[in-house]
């Protein structure tokens, strides 16, 4: 997908931060990410008293895409409470990674950059692809 309408993402991550539960920290944040078949979906964050249980905004977008049929994602852009574009923390740039790989297009307060820009060198599927071939190498020599 070549052409990104980053108006309407916008648009729609700060609708949705409108809805954000952010009673403790008071800063709600809504995210929207288009899906390589045309949807867009969007999260926000969810807070709880226990904040280690916090849901970041990215994750509530994640749910989204897998709840909807899954999808890979090609564009995302996150906003805080008064519209302007934020980064994801780390914890929700390797989600983002998981289900956008290397190419996501991310609107970051740098401009457009790639998530292969945002996080290099990322661990991913792939490299867990990897591991089972190494287990299986060790079974079958006994170890050595």
């Amino acid at each position: 997908m070549a052409n990104v309408d980053w108006d309407a993402l916008m648009a729609a991550a700060r609708d949705v931060a409108g809805r954000a539960y952010a009673p403790y920290s008071g800063y709600p944040v809504g995210a929207a990410a288009l899906v390589d078949d045309g949807r867009v979906v969007e999260g926000c964050n969810v807070e709880n008293a226990g904040y280690g249980v916090t849901l970041c905004a990215e994750c509530g977008l994640i749910s989204s895409l897998v709840a909807g049929g899954g999808g890979r994602l090609v564009a995302f852009v996150c906003v805080n409470k008064t519209g302007d574009v934020i980064m994801p923390c780390g914890r929700c740039r390797q989600l983002l990674f998981e289900h956008g790989g290397r190419g996501l297009r991310m609107l970051t307060p740098l401009g457009e950059r790639t998530m292969d820009e945002i996080l290099p060198q990322a661990f991913g599927p792939e490299d867990l692809a990897e591991v089972p071939e190494a287990a299986a190498h060790l079974r079958t020599d006994g170890g050595h």
